[in-house]
């Protein structure tokens, strides 16, 4: 039985580092597990705790390195909102302007 509860901590371990790869959090990562691999939330979470403490360096940069991800895609998304507003407007600017130049 302990032989297969290290087996089953070293799969959801194997796993975690998946999520990691795809820069899943671990809320995330959590639920992906619990959908995809019928594995308890609160073991993800207990595997991924006891990673970050055997790994605090690591895990400090990761967050950093979502949060600066976060960031930029929250840029990103503004940029283009701004840009297709811009293209709206653009849009309708000329399609009144071709309606305005008609002859009586």
């Amino acid at each position: 039985m302990e032989d297969e509860s290290a087996s089953y901590i070293r799969m959801v371990h194997h796993l975690i580092e998946e999520c990691i790869v795809f820069k899943m959090s671990m809320e995330e990562c959590m639920e992906a597990l619990s959908k995809h691999a019928n594995i308890k939330p609160i073991i993800t979470s207990t595997v991924w705790k006891e990673l970050e403490k055997e790994n605090k360096e690591f895990f400090e940069a990761y967050s950093k390195s979502r949060e600066d991800q976060m960031v930029k895609v929250s840029k990103e998304a503004s940029e283009m909102e701004t840009r297709e507003g811009i293209q709206r407007v653009l849009s309708v600017s000329d399609a009144a302007s071709k309606t305005d130049h008609t002859p009586y």
